[in-house]
């Protein structure tokens, strides 16, 4: 298995995850390569030195999400086959988190995997974890329909289509509450935990009504970027289930809105400061 596939494995925070983050924001949107120079310089007005930054591009190289590739001379580096199909499937989570209606359809997962694959077994559950699916028994998971596609990518790419199988249904028949049931197959207080440290964190960034645009500068550049490392993986974790299985004082929405309110806030501001940093010739469009 490709590490690359696996896009959750830097602490939100940390020099990996911020450089990850600037990488998926702005690397593809700079022509698909970046100069080592300008990469330093976008850390740098996270507050990280270069030779931590230098240190993180080789993390993210032996992850296979960049590759070091010198243009007329200059050292820098571009994303991997593997990496860019990693931050679309990224983007589509980040910007658009998702939400379960009452009516929307179940996806069962049953498998029985062999001692002999073991490891597979583990990596299989690690990775249904990480895209927001719940365990109702050891070899039974559950998730919104709308994420049978990445099931059966994480299951091609284990070879273990063969030792599972896949049940579309309605919403299942417990014997106690649904929010009981939920609480038991999701951890959904972890969720709602990044929720609430979210809100909390980030909530003074957005500009108070009839305020100034917010500046271009390594200011708002630092805001941003920092908001997308710490939401990111919320999206995955949290599988956006229908209210009827959540606590009254979940705090889903709340975080969704502030997110979107500092993306409509620092988007162009922060592309704008990538832009100048790398020169005139730079395209960074909003993602």
């Amino acid at each position: 298995m490709s590490s690359v596939l696996d896009d959750m494995d830097s602490r939100p925070g940390s020099t990996t995850s911020l450089l990850r983050t600037v990488v998926g924001l702005y690397l593809r949107d700079a022509g698909g390569w970046m100069s080592a120079k300008d990469i330093v310089t976008l850390m740098e007005a996270l507050g990280t030195s270069g030779t931590v930054t230098r240190t993180a591009l080789g993390r993210l190289r032996k992850k296979d999400v960049v590759l070091q590739e010198a243009r007329d001379g200059v050292p820098g580096f571009t994303l991997t086959d593997g990496a860019a199909g990693m931050l679309a499937r990224g983007d589509r989570r980040i910007y658009n988190p998702r939400s379960m209606s009452a009516q929307d359809p179940w996806c069962l997962i049953s498998f029985s995997i062999p001692e002999t694959e073991r490891e597979k077994r583990h990596q299989l559950r690690r990775r249904l974890h990480w895209i927001g699916c719940g365990t109702v028994a050891a070899g039974l998971w559950i998730c919104p329909d709308s994420l049978r596609g990445e099931v059966e990518e994480i299951l091609a790419d284990l070879g273990l289509r063969d030792l599972t199988t896949i049940f579309v249904t309605e919403a299942p028949l417990v014997g106690g509450s649904l929010q009981d049931a939920a609480s038991k197959w999701w951890d959904l207080e972890a969720v709602a935990t990044l929720h609430r440290d979210f809100i909390d964190e980030h909530s003074a960034a957005v500009p108070l009504q009839g305020a100034a645009a917010v500046e271009p500068d390594s200011g708002a550049f630092a805001t941003y970027v920092q908001c997308i490392d710490r939401w990111r993986i919320i999206p995955y974790l949290d599988p956006g289930l229908p209210a009827a299985f959540l606590p009254a004082d979940w705090p889903g929405a709340e975080g969704t809105r502030l997110f979107n309110r500092i993306v409509a806030a620092y988007a162009e501001p922060s592309a704008e400061f990538v832009r100048s940093t790398l020169g005139e010739s730079a395209v960074v469009t909003v993602s």
